[in-house]
């Protein structure tokens, strides 16, 4: 493992400002690729109910729009926001639409990919929690809703320590 941690990178938010992970050190993060035309675009309702959860204890989330994984994320900044604020009323913050796979991939996907190469996303809405010391402590694939009992409970050990 890399001597790196998550605290290195940053996203440039949807609305142009930086979201710096190291903003958040100490606390835990859960970042998660995203798309607004995917079957799973309704985990954005159980991302804000942990958002709304555990955010005053500390959890940050950062959603990143990716169209890597079936066209599924086509539109701009505003037909992203339309989904995720207006529809599903999310207020975390959401990223530019980034690459997450491939050689243009955002560098934190490269290094959370050689951090943990068997658990790379293979789809929209893979999740990865960053724990308070900035290493990967849990990934969570694609088909685990954000209010699995997994999930919660790794956020609750994070919040703890």
């Amino acid at each position: 493992m890399s001597k790196l941690t998550a605290f290195a990178f940053s996203f440039t938010g949807l609305d142009g400002a930086s979201i710096r992970l190291a903003d958040y050190a100490g606390k835990p993060i859960l970042v998660v690729n995203t798309a607004s035309q995917c079957g799973y675009t309704p985990q954005f309702t159980g991302l804000q109910e942990l958002w709304t959860r555990f955010h005053d204890r500390g959890l940050m989330i950062v959603a990143v729009p990716s169209n890597d994984f079936g066209g599924q994320e086509p539109g701009g900044a505003q037909e992203i926001s339309a989904t995720a604020n207006t529809h599903y009323g999310v207020k975390f913050p959401i990223a530019a639409k980034a690459a997450v796979k491939g050689a243009n991939a955002h560098p934190f996907f490269k290094w959370a990919a050689a951090e943990r190469p068997r658990e790379i996303p293979k789809w929209n809405f893979h999740k990865y929690l960053i724990g308070d010391d900035g290493r990967i402590a849990a990934v969570f694939a694609t088909e685990v809703e954000p209010t699995d009992t997994r999930v919660v409970t790794a956020i609750a050990k994070e919040l703890q320590t």
